[in-house]
């Protein structure tokens, strides 16, 4: 059984601070795809560079206490590849890929619009420039999994306040629109969702710090493992952890039955 998890920490140092470590120690995972990590390298601590029994690798944005992406694997990789070669969103660190035998393990975050007019147009270009690279690692004959948050929630059941979003970032009608391209033409398989097709309160891996949208369950599903259809079809269980934070983000955990 392979199992991966995906997490944005919202910051490593904060999440360190909640004891996030010591929970990673006990889920026994084979890869944690990270995000945000808002830190330099010089900032890590020896534990956040060398956490017992993983191999971690980051890729640090060029602005400090900015994005970024870690991967921490139990097995060590064959390779690992930072980036994708687009100069603007290499700098800020959205990619980190590791390679083991054929099967291909990516961390990303995908960049938010719901700060600026200006970064929503930066979430467009993304996007543009990162669907043939999708399309690249789809027709690769590799097994594929992207981990991470793509800052878009697909379906009506990806969020509990639908009607009231669609006219903001992360449920735009061309951000969907993406998804279902990247599903439909792209080549990729939304795991969670081949296992559980009609979940929606459970489904939520993101909420807001306004409000009580953590108490009420006001929440996003943001969070996915898209996965090429060989390996996702070995997906067995799909669990979103909340029963202790880490950030505003929840742990996706994903078990695969490889052969």
């Amino acid at each position: 059984m392979l199992r991966i998890i995906s997490l944005n920490l919202n910051g490593i140092r904060s999440a360190y601070s909640k004891g996030v470590l010591p929970w990673i120690a006990a889920q026994n995972a084979d890869v944690v795809c990270l995000q945000e990590l808002k830190a330099q390298y010089a900032d890590l601590t020896d534990e956040m560079k060398y956490p017992a029994g993983l191999h971690a690798y980051y890729h640090c944005a060029e602005k400090k206490g900015y994005s970024g992406v870690g991967l921490w694997c139990r097995q060590k990789p064959d390779a690992v590849i930072e980036g994708t070669g687009n100069a603007e969103f290499d700098a800020e660190a959205r990619y980190l890929r590791a390679d083991f035998g054929q099967l291909s393990v990516i961390s990303l975050y995908l960049p938010s619009g719901s700060s600026s007019p200006e970064r929503q147009q930066a979430k467009f270009r993304f996007m543009t420039v990162f669907y043939p690279h999708l399309v690249e690692l789809a027709k690769s004959e590799r097994d594929v999994v992207i981990c991470g948050d793509w800052n878009i929630a697909h379906q009506e059941i990806d969020l509990r306040n639908w009607k009231g979003n669609r006219k903001n970032s992360g449920f735009l009608p061309e951000e969907r629109a993406w998804v279902s391209r990247v599903l439909e033409e792209g080549g990729w398989c939304d795991v969670y969702r081949r296992l559980h097709p009609a979940t929606s309160d459970e489904c939520y891996t993101w909420w807001s710090n306004r409000g009580q949208a953590w108490a009420k369950n006001v929440g996003w599903r943001l969070d996915y493992q898209l996965a090429t259809p060989a390996l996702a079809a070995t997906a067995r269980a799909a669990t979103v952890f909340k029963a202790q934070r880490f950030s505003d983000h929840a742990p996706l955990t994903i078990d695969y039955e490889l052969v």
